[in-house]
């Protein structure tokens, strides 16, 4: 019993560090793409923007808030989709990375702040990373508890109007489709 218990908690210990670098690298990259990537020689004007990695790559932040769902969606999916989710969350952190390494290559003219093009790379990388992680082992980690599932409709009584005067049974009541209010 022991080892079906550790056996447990190592699933749910991997599919926290899964969903964590999913939603960090997702998440970093989103911030990290916000920022001014470039800066205009001749200073900033009203009319004058500066370049942030959004305005350069305008895909970018997109994908970032697909990477973030796609975390969440981690949780909520099991077997065969939560590993197609996985190798989706994969492509979608090679593709932020490729983004944030273009950034730091790039000739992209005036005075390029480096920094911020590297940590969407890094995010990148995190959420590929949380992504091969899925795709290869998300299939036995825990799916969401049945408790989350809505219960079956059929009455456990008769229908008919509420008898007793507790709270509890007026919900039971509006569960089964009935007026607890008509007695």
């Amino acid at each position: 019993m022991g080892s079906v218990s550790a056996r447990n908690a190592a699933a749910r210990r991997e599919l926290a560090y899964a969903v964590l670098l999913c939603l960090a690298g997702a998440g970093l990259a989103l911030w990290a793409v916000t920022r001014t990537w470039v800066v205009d020689a001749a200073g900033p004007s009203a009319l004058d923007e500066t370049g942030s990695g959004a305005r350069l790559l305008p895909w970018m932040p997109a994908l970032a808030l697909v990477g973030l769902a796609g975390g969440g969606a981690v949780l909520a999916t099991g077997g065969w989709l939560r590993r197609a989710i996985g190798a989706l969350l994969t492509l979608l952190g090679l593709a932020l990375a490729g983004g944030g390494g273009y950034g730091l290559v790039a000739d992209l003219g005036d005075q390029v702040s480096r920094h911020w093009p590297a940590l969407t790379l890094v995010g990148g990388l995190l959420a590929a990373t949380g992504g091969v992680l899925t795709a290869a082992r998300g299939n036995r980690w825990p799916a969401m508890s049945a408790r989350y599932e809505r219960r079956s409709r059929q009455p456990a009584e008769p229908a008919g109007p509420i008898r007793g005067a507790g709270t509890v049974d007026a919900w039971e009541a509006l569960d089964r489709g009935e007026d607890p209010t008509v007695r």
